[in-house]
């Protein structure tokens, strides 16, 4: 018996990735550590990570162990890389691995060059220059720096910080770019091999630094841009995509839905098989939200439920059960969908469920 096709998938297209990375390059003009964490924004971890590890690339960003591990794990040669303070707990395991670790604190300086004693761990210093997420304050520098030079067991390869307003502040952000440049060149011996990083996706498309010479895109790589001048350089990596299940014709003043959403018109509504158990927002109930289905546009009605959604085709010719619905993608932008929903594109591109089947093309 053959598997009969998901009800909810999300394709994703490797050459948009390819095409997406291209851009960060030759945009930057610096080399890439291309961020992977949340599982690859949605794409799939592993997968996403195959497909980089043919690029020559420094580093792949992960958010903690147990992504890095998956990595190691499944035989990625790229090296993880850490973003952000780690645990005592891990640290044993980064250290046996060869990941690399940010350095956040003076605790963390003094655990790693214990554990490095015998084979001295590869690691970046962590500079807080206005995130306030973890790193070093720029009084501290010094301290930190001066530590480093009597730790034998750390070797110092890089240093970064983050921006918290790249797309919103540019005043602050230009400031953030100075003060950061300024501490990278109070760095004494640093050579083409040290890396220096500041820019995520945001930083990257807007602002230029003297110092840096490797970048941290997230979003971007995966075709969409905080930005919105620069989205038509993009090609979304994801479309996500549902499948009509019935068709049901109502009458004028009947309800659909939890809360039942009267109708206003005889109404020929599609049912769809997904829902927010899919990751489909909630929120976008009532919203003025549409799918595109049989090339048009057709509006959700009522609310978004667990499995399913409803949506009108009353002005479609043809609609059958088994047609194909695209939620977002190249034609309706996961970015516009978030400002619908009151969230931000990262967070519905990383909500989408394990039940949803990952396409890749």
């Amino acid at each position: 018996m053959t598997e009969p096709p998901p009800r909810a998938w999300a394709e994703i297209d490797r050459s948009a990735l390819h095409h997406n990375l291209k851009l960060a390059r030759q945009h930057s003009g610096k080399n890439i550590m291309a961020v992977i964490k949340g599982g690859a924004y949605g794409h799939g971890l592993i997968e996403i990570a195959k497909e980089l590890d043919k690029l020559n690339l420094p580093f792949l960003g992960v958010a903690n162990t147990g992504e890095a591990r998956c990595l190691s794990t499944e035989g990625i040669k790229t090296r993880p890389y850490i973003l952000g303070a780690t645990l005592q707990s891990e640290r044993e395991e980064i250290a046996a691995y060869g990941w690399t670790p940010c350095l956040c604190s003076f605790e963390e300086i003094e655990h790693f060059n214990q554990l490095g004693k015998n084979s001295p761990i590869e690691a970046h210093l962590a500079i807080d220059t206005g995130m306030g997420r973890g790193g070093f304050l720029p009084h501290q520098i010094g301290e930190a720096l001066k530590k480093l030079r009597e730790a034998s067991g750390i070797k110092l390869t890089g240093v970064g910080s983050h921006l918290p307003v790249a797309d919103e502040d540019p005043v602050f952000t230009h400031k953030q770019f100075e003060l950061f440049d300024s501490i990278v060149e109070s760095i004494p011996g640093r050579d083409e091999k040290f890396h220096v990083h500041l820019s995520n996706s945001a930083g990257l498309l807007d602002y230029h630094s003297r110092t840096t010479n490797l970048v941290r895109p997230g979003l971007l790589i995966y075709g969409i841009s905080p930005l919105p001048a620069h989205q038509e350089f993009l090609r979304p990596v994801m479309t996500f995509k549902s499948r009509v299940s019935v068709i049901n014709r109502l009458p004028k003043g009947h309800g659909v839905s939890y809360g039942r959403t009267i109708l206003e018109r005889d109404t020929k509504a599609a049912i769809l098989g997904l829902g927010y158990g899919d990751g489909y927002p909630r929120s976008l109930s009532g919203k003025g939200t549409s799918v595109v289905l049989n090339n048009s546009l057709c509006p959700l009605l009522g609310r978004v439920t667990m499995d399913q959604i409803i949506v009108d085709v009353t002005e479609l010719d043809e609609c059958h059960p088994g047609d194909e619905a695209e939620l977002f993608g190249s034609n309706l932008l996961v970015s516009d969908l978030a400002k619908k929903a009151g969230t931000i594109p990262w967070e519905i591109l990383t909500q989408i469920t394990p039940r949803v089947t990952r396409v890749y093309r």
